[in-house]
């Protein structure tokens, strides 16, 4: 409105300028242009008609100098651009210039001919030419002119200015302000006053407004104190209050309620509340109602709420009908509470408990509830579902000699790498451990486990990494299927499981689809790992020595003790069984601590035979018997049994050397340092090399015996190959200072060729299978009884 009344002040301002004030000055300009035209004319003609006389006897004479003095006065007239002289014969033709020739065309030219009084009377004798400017409008002015146009137009400026400043003054400045008190009325809500005073039109606008201000507020005031009084309590109350009418449309909402949900109130207002709630709850809301309104005037439901800014929240709405004998208008009053913390703590501790810490997959608990899902939506779709069983190889090894924060981070590497593998739809589980299932429903789902089996398979050919040391693992996997080979969730896990470790059996690193002759095999791991647990409590475990010969002598210098069980109703069984389960559910150290006692004292029984005082035993140790208490018990197994350190020979594996566990490491030297003594076993296989010795104190190599049954079964190249194998794995031993002991040597050829590579011992069938300890004490006794006898 402003910018509206000065733009049209400001028009009739211009608009009168250019009536009036143009015109004149218009006027002025042509008369004084006029007038300075018509001065410069006479002038130049007086020049013209004064200089022409003086003329004519120079031209007449053709005297050049007095003609261009003339012209050279002529020319210094500043009324005069150009000056031309010439005479009649064509002879004389004299210029003067103050401009460039070429702008004459823009210049006037004025001419007089010149006369001289000769004694035959008056003679043209030629011309005089000036070229004087044309001029313009302003070019005619002079400086009082020009100074007088100055101050007229300075003085139009003034009192354009001063009009405007007073129109902004006295019109414009009253009417912003009463527009700024409208506004901030109708922004704020509050009544404001216009702040001017005058005695003239606008001064008596400005008192009508404030006077009809005053009224309002005033009626205002009365109205808010009527309505405060009847919405004190309903608006004070710290609850979210609202109040729906017949229809279920909000009637009125507290301003608790408008704070938590952001609305305001005149967007809630004649909206039914239904629209607030969750598209997904609004059937459950509408159900609640039309159960409440049978059962009772109250009624409760929990659904979520949709928030004004977007957010949604669970709410406990309960809801009272009121009737119109209360006085109030038919409709309900309800109370709103916010419950989202409350579900969310119940949606976490739910997850928590579902979910594992480390991986952040489901746990064995939200595992089975997702299978007993994926199954009922089996059952409805008439589809399958398989389940993969996975158990990382060796994943305890890591965490035995690279400790549990490596083995957790290969884990979480584990499930990274998986992650891509899977389809929307399936699921992933970790069971416990280093154990984990995958779910797949649908059509195809025992061809996409197949398929996953054997990408989970392959991909442990990338090495893991485990505080940047690069770690090879492997996978054995169970799959069953779903209803092919269970009928039940928990059977189908059992079943997956159990293929599994049928898969371990078989050599690790692969998978296993379930087969029922699983179950036969399960059955007697179970029956083993039974007899393992009995066997440790009734101690059935027995040490058979098996002598380590001088290959030279034939002579024993040692012993190994090897594992046996004993049962009383089955016999003696075989120790390979046994110990692969042994290592699988932990117990072989346990096996293991009783085999070293038993071990110890069988030596010191032979020790008290002829010849036999310095033979030793050797005993293989599992990695869980490197614990910080092994030098104090083998120290106190040696002073029980009175034998020298030296004689008890700790057989180690690429098991226990694997990854140069410091603690181990540690261990083993002190082992050395009390005077026991390292042997390396099955040298040559899996992950043992050269560099063991170096970095442990190995004091025996034993070579593998399927380098040694290699040397005169194998023909041709193969045999040659391990020859020279055996050779320098015996070159190296010795160079390091270490004995070699040749394993599994069976036949005579075999003894001949070791001994002519430098073996230093063997053992094996050849000189005797492994004894218990009284049939081994009798052969003992029994062949040096044979020996005197031949002596004597």
């Amino acid at each position: 409105m402003t910018r509206s009344v000065e733009s049209r002040f400001i028009a009739i301002i211009s608009g009168a300028l250019l009536v009036v004030v143009a015109p004149l000055f218009t006027l002025f300009l042509a008369l004084s242009s006029q007038q300075a035209a018509k001065n410069q004319g006479e002038h130049v003609n007086v020049m013209l008609i004064t200089n022409s006389q003086a003329l004519g006897k120079p031209l007449w004479d053709l005297d050049t100098d007095s003609i261009r003095q003339i012209a050279s006065v002529l020319i210094a007239d500043s009324a005069i651009f150009g000056v031309q002289i010439n005479d009649n014969t064509g002879k004389l033709n004299i210029a003067e210039v103050d401009v460039n020739p070429v702008d004459f065309r823009g210049l006037q030219s004025i001419s007089e001919p010149i006369f001289y009084k000769s004694q035959q009377g008056m003679r043209n004798v030629g011309s005089i030419t000036v070229y004087v400017p044309k001029l313009g409008w302003f070019s005619a002015l002079h400086e009082m002119e020009m100074a007088f146009i100055s101050i007229f137009i300075i003085a139009i400026l003034t009192v354009f200015g001063a009009a405007i400043l007073g129109n902004r003054v006295m019109v414009i400045k009253p009417l912003m302000r009463l527009t700024a008190a409208i506004e901030a009325t109708r922004r704020l809500g509050s009544r404001h006053h216009v702040d001017w005073r005058s005695n003239d039109e606008m001064g008596r606008l400005a008192k009508s407004f404030n006077e009809m201000q005053s009224l309002l507020e005033r009626e205002e005031r009365e109205l808010k104190r009527a309505h405060q009084q009847t919405t004190e309590i309903y608006n004070l109350t710290p609850a979210m209050l609202f109040s729906l009418d017949r229809s279920d449309q909000i009637a009125a909402v507290s301003d608790y309620w408008l704070l938590a949900t952001g609305y305001r109130r005149d967007d809630v207002i004649n909206r039914p509340f239904a629209d607030l709630v969750a598209p997904a709850d609004r059937e459950i809301y509408h159900e609640r109602k039309v159960q409440g309104k049978s059962s009772g005037p109250v009624i409760e439901v929990t659904v979520r709420f949709l928030c004004a800014d977007g957010r949604m929240i669970d709410v406990l709405i309960v809801e009272t009908e009121l009737s119109a004998a209360s006085g109030s208008i038919p409709g309900s009053l309800s109370v709103m509470t916010d419950v989202t913390e409350l579900k969310q703590s119940e949606l976490r501790n739910h997850q928590q408990a579902i979910s594992d810490h480390l991986t952040g997959l489901l746990n064995r608990q939200g595992f089975e509830a997702m299978l007993d899902r994926k199954i009922a939506e089996a059952d409805e779709a008439e589809t399958e579902v398989a389940c993969l069983f996975v158990d990382l190889d060796r994943f305890k090894a890591i965490n035995d000699n690279l400790g549990h924060a490596a083995g957790d981070a290969i884990l979480c590497q584990f499930v990274e790498r998986t992650k891509p593998m899977l389809h929307e739809n399936d699921s992933a589980s970790r069971l416990g451990g280093d154990e984990f299932a995958i779910l797949i429903a649908g059509a195809d789902a025992q061809h996409r486990a197949i398929d996953l089996a054997q990408t989970i398979v392959d991909m442990f050919e990338v090495p893991f990494c485990a505080h940047g040391t690069g770690v090879r693992l492997s996978a054995s996997i169970g799959l069953a299927f779903y209803p092919t080979h269970a009928a039940s969730a928990a059977e189908l896990l059992q079943k997956s499981d159990m293929a599994m470790y049928a898969r371990k059996r078989d050599g690790k690193n692969g998978s296993q689809v379930y087969d029922p002759a699983i179950l036969d095999q399960t059955r007697e791991r179970a029956e083993i790992e039974s007899d393992i647990e009995a066997g440790i409590a009734a101690n059935w475990f027995e040490a058979h020595f098996q002598p380590i010969v001088d290959i030279d002598t034939d002579m024993p210098s040692g012993f190994e003790a090897l594992m046996r069980m004993r049962h009383p109703r089955k016999g003696l069984l075989s120790p390979a069984g046994i110990i692969s389960v042994a290592e699988e559910t932990g117990t072989i150290g346990q096996i293991g601590n009783l085999i070293l006692e038993e071990a110890m004292a069988n030596l010191a029984r032979v020790s008290h035979l002829p010849g036999m005082e310095e033979t030793y035993v050797a005993v293989n140790f599992s990695p869980l018997q490197f614990e910080p208490g092994l030098l104090a018990r083998l120290a106190g197994l040696i002073g029980r049994h009175g034998i020298e350190p030296s004689r008890l020979v700790i057989e180690i594996t690429e098991a226990v050397l694997m990854h140069d566990n410091p603690e181990i490491r540690t261990i083993l030297n002190d082992l050395h340092t009390l005077g026991c003594r390292i042997a390396l076993d099955d040298f040559g296989t899996g992950y043992s090399s050269l560099s063991y010795m170096s970095r442990f104190p190995v004091d025996i190599v034993k070579i593998d015996q399927s380098f040694i049954r290699s040397l005169t079964e194998q023909a041709g190249d193969i045999s040659t190959k391990n020859r020279m194998l055996v050779e320098g794995i015996s070159a190296i031993s010795h160079k390091m200072n270490c004995k070699v002991v040749a394993e599994g040597v069976e036949t005579e050829d075999q003894r001949a060729l070791l001994r002519q590579m430098g073996i230093d011992y063997a053992q094996g069938y050849l000189f005797s299978r492994p004894r218990e300890i009284s049939e081994l004490v009798s052969a003992l006794s029994a062949r040096q009884a044979e020996v005197r006898s031949m002596a004597s």
